[in-house]
């Protein structure tokens, strides 16, 4: 295996571990959200902030290896619009 190529797969590996916490923390902040919401009927502006930003960079992620992330970047612009 050429250097080139095992310095790409170790770069995806990167951003694959990086992920796997970004998801688990981006569904707590959406169940804090969430209750936020019913208790108070609405989100705190620190939850959006920090779970807008979590998603984005999950984009930035996905978008750096695939290039036909469409639907996930929609659905994450979506989210954060309130659509």
């Amino acid at each position: 295996m050429s250097r080139k190529k095992e310095k790409r797969l170790l770069d995806e590996d990167r951003d694959v571990l990086r992920l796997k916490p970004y998801s688990i923390h981006t569904e707590l902040i959406q169940l804090v959200e969430n209750s936020s919401r019913q208790l108070r009927g609405v989100n705190s502006e620190t939850c959006k902030v920090s779970h807008g930003a979590l998603k984005k960079e999950v984009v930035e992620i996905a978008e750096k290896w695939h290039r036909e992330c469409d639907t996930l970047a929609l659905y994450n612009l979506k989210k954060e619009s309130g659509i």
